[in-house]
């Protein structure tokens, strides 16, 4: 069952009565339960993890730098701090170690073969032309053009990873897709790079690569990454029932730096130049914008800045 990411704005409304006649003593009406995922003794994704590349539809070469440049970022320790690197340097908490992510191949599919309109079958397909060169501690990354409609985009998804192969165990591999929202729903899947669809209309913050789509692109193929070296075959680390999991960076959208809450992604950084929003430096001197990520030893979200 491929796991599917949801990136929701949620809000909670707490209503007390204005009209009570007497004093009493008001206590918590709803105690909130710990965030806590559960191990559940699978395989994780450790050591060196190759990853491939499906770009399907039209890519600038400056996009694709930008996504190649991140997953780059993720394994070296020259960058300055806060980088992308410590950030998910916190997946080696999780059992097993660390995972070093290695790009191997890439494959271009610039003239739609599959057509416009893709459903999961599609994907799966995409993804097992690279998948079979190296299945066993794999990640084949589909990543489709903005002009490029996915079952479920917008409406619940921006993103998903499973296995594109039948079968049971590693011998799968593992697969992530992420569409680019520029177009599409920026304001769902570009979020906090465009105005929320939903919630307080507060200003956007502006892109550290330039790019809304691509930058909103960036916090998701994060999120899905993290997720999949960390549950890759629905017995990893989760919380919650295993066919809509809550897993390493899912359990903690909306949260960029401290002071967060529900419609404000908190305090992060802004280059004195360019005005952009960013809390992690990456390779190439470039910027970008990592959510929080499940801390395995704190049992809290944790943010870069």
């Amino acid at each position: 069952m491929a796991h599917i990411y949801h990136f929701a704005i949620l809000f909670l409304f707490c209503f007390i009565s204005p009209s009570l006649s007497t004093p009493r003593k008001l206590t918590a009406l709803v105690q909130e339960q710990p965030l806590v995922l559960k191990y559940h003794n699978g395989v994780l994704l450790k050591g060196n993890v190759t990853v491939n590349l499906v770009w399907y539809g039209k890519f600038t070469p400056i996009q694709r730098s930008i996504i190649v440049d991140f997953i780059h970022s993720l394994n070296t320790n020259r960058d300055p701090q806060p980088s992308a690197s410590s950030w998910w340097k916190t997946t080696e908490k999780y059992h097993g170690g660390s995972s070093n992510l290695v790009v191997r191949a890439q494959l271009l599919r610039e003239n739609y073969p599959l057509g416009k309109s893709l459903k999961t079958s599609h994907l799966k397909a995409l993804a097992k032309k690279l998948t079979v060169i190296t299945p066993a501690s794999s990640i084949t990354v589909v990543l489709t053009a903005k002009d490029v409609a996915v079952d479920g985009f917008c409406m619940s998804r921006c993103g998903t990873h499973g296995s594109p192969l039948p079968g049971r165990g590693s011998a799968r591999g593992t697969y992530v897709w992420i569409g680019n929202s520029e177009t599409q729903c920026p304001g769902q899947c570009a979020w906090p790079f465009h105005q929320p669809i939903y919630g307080p209309q507060t200003p956007p913050l502006v892109a550290p690569n330039g790019d809304v789509g691509v930058d909103g692109m960036i916090i998701n193929l994060a999120t899905l990454l993290a997720n999949t070296v960390t549950n890759p075959f629905n017995n990893g680390y989760f919380q919650g029932p295993a066919t809509a999991p809550l897993e390493a960076v899912s359990a903690c959208t909306g949260i960029f730096g401290s002071g967060s809450y529900p419609g404000y992604p908190g305090s992060v950084l802004v280059d004195k130049v360019s005005g952009a929003s960013y809390n992690a430096h990456g390779a190439n001197g470039r910027k970008y914008l990592l959510p929080a990520m499940w801390d395995p030893q704190t049992s809290t979200c944790k943010t870069l800045v």
